[in-house]
């Protein structure tokens, strides 16, 4: 009896597991794509694949698009995502500090985070500029390829970075190779810093700025970033830094961070 509850449960939990790899998926991928497509993709097989995408449909988590069996993020995902950000002072607080930064810039403005082993633009305002650089909110990224992914991983050791970050995220868009010691030395300066600017290594044209959010033990947990032309960006560096410290600042003491905390638990 017991044996057959467990069996029940675990059954249970790969179908949950299974359900949440879908909805990632198709988060990941951004576009509809049919219940066999989904299955092939996946890896999963295609009978369970069905039952638990007709079961997410009938909770509203997926909806069909396309009219040919396409399923794709359902409206209740969106009202739940309403309600977690009402609730999360640190996206609250994360919006209003981009509107303010884009205003002050005139640049684009973005809250980075990490997802997984990857880095992803979790909310971005685009600058009053004639001239917009925007990314795909949520799409996933080498960590370093970027700015900010210098900070996200600052509270990890050099072996940790390594372990974390998969071989094939050190190759560049160029195509070169990155060595990890070469990482690690810019992530150690970046932490020593309080900031971390380069010329994108995505966008030829641009140049980015990464400050980190701290919560209260010290740990960088987000990033605020600009990302602007680069003549404009090098030229302005001294005032963009400034707001974008300032607002960090901001939403880090109110997360409970103390910059001698950080100090003393560097020592």
């Amino acid at each position: 009896m017991a044996e057959a509850a467990g069996d029940l449960v675990s059954r249970r939990t790969r179908g949950l597991d299974r359900a949440f790899e879908i909805l990632e998926f198709l988060r990941v991928k951004r576009q509809p794509m049919r219940p066999n497509e989904i299955a092939s993709e996946i890896g999963a097989p295609r009978s369970s694949v069905y039952e638990l995408v007709n079961l997410l449909l009938s909770h509203g988590m997926l909806d069909y698009q396309g009219g040919d069996g396409r399923v794709y993020l359902g409206r209740r995902l969106y009202f739940l995502g309403t309600a977690y950000a009402e609730q999360f002072d640190l996206m609250r607080e994360c919006d209003r500090m981009l509107v303010r930064l884009a205003e002050e810039t005139r640049e684009t403005a973005q809250m980075c985070l990490l997802e997984g082993r990857k880095y992803t633009v979790a909310m971005m305002r685009e600058g009053i500029r004639p001239f917009r650089i925007s990314s795909n909110v949520g799409e996933l990224v080498s960590i370093p390829w970027t700015a900010s992914g210098r900070l996200l991983v600052s509270h990890l050791s050099d072996q940790e970075i390594v372990d974390f970050i998969p071989p094939e995220d050190f190759i560049l868009p160029d195509g070169r190779q990155m060595q990890p010691s070469e990482f690690i030395a810019q992530v150690r300066q970046a932490s020593r810093d309080g900031y971390f600017t380069f010329n994108s290594e995505v966008e030829n044209f641009t140049h980015c700025f990464a400050v980190p959010i701290y919560q209260a033990d010290g740990t960088c947990i987000a990033t605020l970033c600009l990302v602007t032309p680069r003549e404009d960006g090098l030229r302005n560096r001294s005032a963009y830094l400034e707001s974008l410290l300032k607002a960090a600042s901001e939403i880090s003491e109110k997360l409970g961070f103390h910059p001698q905390s950080r100090t003393a638990a560097a020592r």
